[in-house]
């Protein structure tokens, strides 16, 4: 171990021992860390060393943190389904140094599962290896037991020990990234102002307020204002089972500083990885479920053809941003789902349960963001209340913001900014009693371009074409039959 980790190692270790000196003292801050930086016996560039460090490439099997049985089982698996003969292009497949394969390669040929079959046309240095009958046997039944085959998983006490080191309470987000983040919003001053603590505070934030007016929106974009990488498992291993937590459709990945190079199999060595293959590096990630969110989606989902589980949403979001949207229109009820989040939101973990029965501990960080146009005292009663730290109501917009939103919505679709802008703010609005909505502009422009469409001429926005789209805004009671 080089000279300054092990001196870093010391100092982990002696701030570990403090945690309880630490405590006593209650230094503001309420994070060890940060408590421990403030009473000297760490360094803050020690500590924000130790936090950007990525996850260490294993070098041995033991370091990989699975079963020899487990990493033999997915050998014999990559073998005989993916056709990989050779270490180099089974390490590939496996995301484990071609050392580890060479290991368990070495236990499943004394066992007589794989034999040699010669070297390969393009390089002889490099050997073929061919499951034996035996071999295709024990594969087949690890098949049976799980379908999965792809990058070996990592444990549990790995994933818990990267997801705290880059918590997202680690990153501090400054009022320029925030706005710069939320720029494409037309929002007044006071709720950029509130949302800046409420994000460094990484609590829980409530938007709620009229429809139509930002909150997804807001919520959306906060995922923005986080710049820093972290890293996510392609899948972890609990109990012999595997969770799969890597979502492309969720997670963004962030490409390698260093000049791309090829794989070629053909190679006996490679440049060293910048970190454990297992992991990829991406985004904070960014979740946002609405309406269709039941207390399902927050538990493990069991694949019944792979025998697999697929992560809860929470699990993909975490270190990262997590928006519950329509809160209140889900199928569950509201009570129901807040009394799922009570402990997590408060003690900063969460319990999974296999079909097994075996439950599990993991860590909960992320920035859980709700957002709803009802009233906050009826979905949330006040001990709920009071463990939402952050409550920002968003409001109609002012009749400046409503013209900013207006002229920027026309400069999108080149359109000149038009004179009947006045009349919609003060005579329609006033007249009809419809409330101003900052979803307005977009959905007036739209209208009026749809129908140029359908006359086939260039978008202009007329009187009357403007006077047709707002009548789309109105809400017309059915007239009462009498008789």
């Amino acid at each position: 171990m080089p000279l300054g980790k092990m001196l870093l190692a010391k100092e982990l270790v002696k701030a570990e021992q403090l945690k309880a000196a630490v405590a006593r003292r209650r230094v503001a801050g309420g994070r060890l860390e940060e408590n421990l930086v403030a009473l000297g016996f760490l360094t803050q560039e020690k500590l924000d060393a130790f936090l950007q460090e990525p996850p260490p490439v294993p070098t041995t099997i033991r370091d990989t943190g699975l079963d020899t049985s487990f990493l033999v089982r997915a050998v014999l698996k990559i073998m005989h389904t993916s056709g990989c003969q050779t270490i180099p292009e089974i390490a590939h497949y496996i995301r484990l140094s071609r050392g580890i394969v060479e290991a368990v390669l070495e236990i499943i040929r004394k066992d007589k599962l794989v034999e040699v079959r010669g070297a390969t046309d393009s390089n002889f240095a490099i050997l073929r290896h061919t499951l034996t009958s035996m071999g295709r046997e024990r594969a087949l039944e690890a098949l049976q037991q799980s379908r999965y085959v792809g990058p070996a998983p990592v444990s549990l006490a790995q994933y818990g020990g990267q997801v705290q080191k880059q918590t997202v309470a680690n990153e501090k987000v400054n009022s320029e990234v925030l706005s710069r983040a939320l720029s494409h919003l037309v929002l007044p001053p006071r709720i950029i102002r509130q949302l800046g603590p409420a994000i460094n505070s990484s609590k829980p934030i409530l938007l709620y307020g009229p429809s139509g007016n930002g909150k997804t929106s807001i919520a959306e974009a906060l995922g923005q204002a986080f710049q820093q990488t972290v890293y996510v498992p392609y899948c972890i291993e609990v109990d012999g089972h595997l969770i799969k937590v890597f979502d492309p459709a969720v997670h963004e990945e962030v490409p390698s500083n260093l000049p791309s190079e090829e794989w070629d199999a053909s190679q006996i060595s490679l440049k060293p990885a910048e970190f454990d293959p297992r992991w990829v590096r991406c985004r904070r990630p960014d979740v946002v479920s609405g309406g269709e969110l039941t207390l399902e989606a927050l538990d493990l989902k069991l694949d019944p053809l792979s025998n697999d589980y697929e992560a809860p949403l929470q699990m993909k979001a975490a270190g990262g941003v997590f928006v519950i949207d329509d809160f209140g229109r889900q199928l569950v009820r509201p009570q129901e789902l807040l009394n799922r989040w009570i402990i997590p939101l408060e003690r900063k973990i969460d319990f999974l349960t296999l079909h097994s029965g075996k439950k599990f501990i993991l860590p909960f960080d992320e920035l859980v963001v709700f957002s709803t146009n009802l009233s906050p005292e009826d979905l949330m009663d006040g001990a709920f209340l009071r463990r939402v730290h952050y409550k920002l109501r968003v409001d109609l917009p002012s009749v400046e913001d409503y013209r900013t939103i207006f002229r920027r919505v026309c400069a999108l679709y080149e359109l000149e900014v038009p004179e009947i802008l006045s009349y919609v703010l003060n005579v329609f609005y006033p007249e009809t009693g419809t409330p101003r909505a900052a979803f307005h502009p977009r959905f007036i422009i739209e209208h009026v371009i749809a129908a140029c469409n359908y006359e086939g001429i260039p978008p202009q926005l007329t009187h009357n074409l403007v006077n047709a789209a707002l009548q789309n805004l109105r809400i017309v009671k059915p007239a009462t039959v009498e008789g």
